[in-house]
């Protein structure tokens, strides 16, 4: 098995379609079908179930994705040493699984042309770790939305993102022009798995333990939403798809979007500096 195919996979495995991994992997569909199709033959099983409205994990494909993950972890705390000790100009950012961004967009295009000699590397990571891999030293900063633990990491907000609760269109509760969390009690959420980060979990549950499907991905969430009729929350920034709506919640503090870091250097201080410029412009 290559690293290029498990990213692949673990690709289609978050986003539950082909369509929409081939766009985050900035590649065409048919090649990435192939991709998997030979992966499938690799390990001798089925991994994935296709069918129009997406794909679903066998039981084969959720222990290859727990494996894939962390290969792919290992691979890219390599790659971070290996850089590190020839002393190239590189910088690894995290970037957070919902961060399709207007801001990140302008980000790069103003590092790109201040910073021509750096090479950026990005990991796209899933919501179970709101620090992209920070702590764990696999990235130098991140662009990423709190509220999170933030003991040993300078964070600085760069928008403040008022959030709503995400349900199915045909829900009692979609037409309401603005909702209240009390509004929402008794239904199950979609909610992260034990042992994500505490300050994290609490914000994005409402402040209450919930009962629900447990998810990692945005796309998962929205799924979970679609197919189960779960609630749960999202910033009202952003546009699911046409059988979802998000409804503003009055009592939810805003999620801000920020940048964070461990160690700073040259190269991070002009990011963090650059993004606050893209950010709020």
């Amino acid at each position: 098995m290559e690293l290029r195919t498990l990213r692949y996979f673990v690709a289609v495995a978050e986003e539950r379609h082909f369509g929409r991994a081939a766009a985050r992997l900035h590649m065409s569909q048919p090649p990435l079908s192939r991709a998997i199709k030979q992966l499938e033959t690799d390990v001798g099983a089925v991994l994935l179930l296709r069918s129009a409205a997406g794909v679903t994990l066998t039981p084969a494909g959720e222990a290859l994705l727990a494996e894939a993950r962390a290969l792919l972890g290992q691979a890219d705390r390599a790659r971070a040493r290996v850089a590190t000790a020839a002393g190239a100009p590189t910088l690894t950012v995290g970037i957070l699984g919902d961060s399709a961004d207007p801001g990140a967009t302008r980000l790069a295009d103003t590092y790109r042309r201040q910073h021509p000699d750096v090479e950026v590397r990005v990991r796209d990571t899933d919501l179970t770790d709101p620090t992209c891999g920070l702590r764990a030293g696999l990235v130098d900063v991140a662009l990423t939305r709190g509220p999170f633990d933030e003991t040993g990491l300078t964070v600085r907000e760069l928008r403040a993102d008022p959030v709503g609760a995400v349900l199915r269109a045909d829900d009692p509760l979609a037409g309401r022009g603005r909702l209240a969390l009390a509004d929402l009690a008794g239904r199950r959420w979609f909610r992260f798995p034990d042992g994500t980060d505490p300050v994290w979990q609490a914000y994005w549950h409402g402040g209450e333990p919930r009962e629900g499907p447990v998810v990692r991905a945005v796309q998962e969430c929205l799924q979970a939403v679609l197919w189960n009729g779960t609630v749960g929350l999202m910033p009202l920034g952003h546009r699911p798809p046409g059988e979802l709506v998000v409804v503003p919640l009055a009592d939810m503090a805003p999620s801000p979007a920020v940048v964070a870091w461990k160690t700073v250097t040259p190269l991070v201080r002009s990011f963090a500096r650059l993004a606050t410029a893209a950010y709020r412009a």
